[in-house]
Protein backbone atom coordinates (compact mmCIF):
# COMPACT_ATOMS: atom_id res chain seq x y z
CA UNK A 1 0.00 0.00 0.00
CA UNK A 2 1.29 3.66 -0.74
CA UNK A 3 2.34 5.96 1.70
CA UNK A 4 0.13 8.71 2.57
CA UNK A 5 1.27 12.23 2.73
CA UNK A 6 -1.95 14.09 3.09
CA UNK A 7 -2.31 15.53 0.05
CA UNK A 8 -3.65 19.28 -0.66
CA UNK A 9 -5.51 19.03 2.73
CA UNK A 10 -1.99 18.90 4.25
CA UNK A 11 -0.12 21.70 2.37
CA UNK A 12 -3.09 24.13 3.37
CA UNK A 13 -3.00 23.66 6.85
CA UNK A 14 0.66 24.07 6.67
CA UNK A 15 0.27 26.51 4.31
CA UNK A 16 -2.47 28.72 7.37
CA UNK A 17 0.64 27.90 10.00
CA UNK A 18 3.36 29.43 8.19
CA UNK A 19 1.78 32.39 6.91
CA UNK A 20 0.37 33.03 11.05
CA UNK A 21 4.56 32.64 11.51
CA UNK A 22 5.31 35.12 9.19
CA UNK A 23 7.53 37.39 10.73
CA UNK A 24 8.81 35.13 13.22
CA UNK A 25 12.84 35.05 13.31
CA UNK A 26 14.82 31.96 12.42
CA UNK A 27 13.35 28.56 11.70
CA UNK A 28 9.90 29.57 13.87
CA UNK A 29 9.02 31.69 10.82
CA UNK A 30 10.15 29.06 8.13
CA UNK A 31 9.90 25.63 9.65
CA UNK A 32 6.34 24.07 9.74
CA UNK A 33 7.09 22.23 12.77
CA UNK A 34 8.71 25.04 15.30
CA UNK A 35 5.99 27.60 13.77
CA UNK A 36 3.47 24.99 14.64
CA UNK A 37 4.72 25.61 18.24
CA UNK A 38 5.44 29.49 18.17
CA UNK A 39 2.16 30.16 16.99
CA UNK A 40 -0.05 27.75 19.78
CA UNK A 41 2.62 29.35 21.93
CA UNK A 42 1.64 33.35 20.54
CA UNK A 43 -2.31 32.03 20.82
CA UNK A 44 -1.97 31.41 24.67
CA UNK A 45 -0.28 34.99 24.96
CA UNK A 46 -3.01 36.32 23.15
CA UNK A 47 -5.65 34.80 25.05
CA UNK A 48 -4.20 35.64 28.24
CA UNK A 49 -3.23 39.55 27.40
CA UNK A 50 -6.38 40.25 25.98
CA UNK A 51 -7.31 39.90 29.92
CA UNK A 52 -4.48 41.41 31.35
CA UNK A 53 -4.79 44.48 28.70
CA UNK A 54 -8.21 45.73 30.60
CA UNK A 55 -6.06 45.37 33.80
CA UNK A 56 -3.11 47.73 32.32
CA UNK A 57 -4.80 50.45 31.70
CA UNK A 58 -7.45 50.46 34.93
CA UNK A 59 -3.65 50.88 36.76
CA UNK A 60 -3.03 53.31 34.53
CA UNK A 61 -5.98 55.41 34.74
CA UNK A 62 -5.44 55.30 38.30
CA UNK A 63 -1.97 55.53 38.31
CA UNK A 64 -2.71 59.36 36.36
CA UNK A 65 -5.41 60.01 38.60
CA UNK A 66 -3.34 59.43 41.77
CA UNK A 67 -0.92 62.14 39.81
CA UNK A 68 -3.80 64.57 39.17
CA UNK A 69 -5.21 64.50 42.26
CA UNK A 70 -1.78 64.69 44.54
CA UNK A 71 -1.24 68.20 42.34
CA UNK A 72 -4.00 69.60 44.37
CA UNK A 73 -3.69 68.05 47.43
CA UNK A 74 -5.71 65.11 48.08
CA UNK A 75 -5.44 61.40 48.24
CA UNK A 76 -6.73 58.71 46.01
CA UNK A 77 -8.12 56.56 48.50
CA UNK A 78 -9.70 59.22 49.70
CA UNK A 79 -10.86 60.26 47.02
CA UNK A 80 -12.54 57.51 45.37
CA UNK A 81 -15.18 56.66 48.30
CA UNK A 82 -15.85 60.49 48.50
CA UNK A 83 -16.37 60.40 44.75
CA UNK A 84 -19.22 57.66 45.46
CA UNK A 85 -20.76 59.76 48.19
CA UNK A 86 -21.67 63.14 46.23
CA UNK A 87 -23.00 60.81 43.58
CA UNK A 88 -20.69 61.58 40.79
CA UNK A 89 -20.99 58.95 38.33
CA UNK A 90 -17.45 58.96 36.46
CA UNK A 91 -15.42 56.66 36.15
CA UNK A 92 -11.58 56.12 36.56
CA UNK A 93 -11.21 55.95 32.86
CA UNK A 94 -12.86 59.49 32.03
CA UNK A 95 -11.83 60.65 35.39
CA UNK A 96 -8.06 60.50 34.06
CA UNK A 97 -9.33 61.29 30.59
CA UNK A 98 -10.75 64.86 32.77
CA UNK A 99 -7.52 65.67 34.22
CA UNK A 100 -5.41 65.39 31.43
CA UNK A 101 -7.66 67.27 28.75
CA UNK A 102 -9.93 69.52 30.22
CA UNK A 103 -7.74 70.05 34.01
CA UNK A 104 -10.76 72.45 34.57
CA UNK A 105 -13.42 70.28 34.33
CA UNK A 106 -11.68 67.74 36.38
CA UNK A 107 -11.17 70.85 39.07
CA UNK A 108 -14.94 70.87 38.89
CA UNK A 109 -15.69 67.48 39.70
CA UNK A 110 -13.35 67.67 42.51
CA UNK A 111 -15.07 70.65 44.04
CA UNK A 112 -18.13 68.94 43.90
CA UNK A 113 -16.57 66.05 45.57
CA UNK A 114 -14.72 67.90 48.43
CA UNK A 115 -17.49 68.35 50.89
CA UNK A 116 -17.23 64.50 51.26
CA UNK A 117 -13.66 64.15 51.68
CA UNK A 118 -12.99 62.72 55.47
CA UNK A 119 -9.96 64.93 56.41
CA UNK A 120 -7.92 62.85 58.61
CA UNK A 121 -7.38 63.71 62.34
CA UNK A 122 -4.09 64.78 63.76
CA UNK A 123 -2.53 62.24 65.88
CA UNK A 124 -2.35 63.58 69.53
CA UNK A 125 1.13 63.60 70.82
Amino acid sequence: MPRSTGGPTHSRKRKRILKRARGFRGGPGVQYRQALEFTRKADVYAYRDRRQKKRHFRSLWITRLNAALKARGINYNRFIPALALSGCALNRKMLSELAISDPAAFDAVIEKVRPHLNVPKAKAA
